[in-house]
């Protein structure tokens, strides 16, 4: 399992990704289509058309990391929340994703949550 970073942020590209692209392709899709940087720590999820693999894309101190899955049945969920060309994930949603659990049906208890 691919460790996360407590304070790093998590966004998922809600259009399919041709999983032919590495990290110059992958890099481009995150300025044109999230409008960020991605040297800024967070990590950036792709799906393809498909939806049996994901890639994560993620800067470290001295450069890029790229990690893929395969299944080799099922299909990741596809996660339709909120407008544009991301969604913004937690941990725990990543790890349900990851782990095949519908991230639209789980239910969340009560928790505190420090003002913003």
């Amino acid at each position: 399992m691919i460790a996360i970073p407590s304070e790093a942020k998590i966004f998922l590209h809600r259009n399919p990704t041709d999983m032919r692209k590495s990290f110059d392709g992958l890099t481009g899709l995150v300025r044109s289509e999230f409008g960020r940087e991605p040297s800024d720590g967070s990590l950036f999820l792709f799906i393809n058309r498909r939806q049996d693999r994901i890639k994560i894309l993620r800067w470290d101190k001295d450069g890029y990391e790229l990690w893929y899955k395969r299944l080799e049945a099922g299909t990741f969920e596809r996660i339709e929340r909120g407008t544009g060309h991301a969604v913004q994930l937690d941990a725990t949603e990543l790890s349900m994703l990851l782990g095949g659990v519908a991230v639209a049906h789980a239910k969340r208890r009560k928790r505190y949550q420090e003002a913003a």
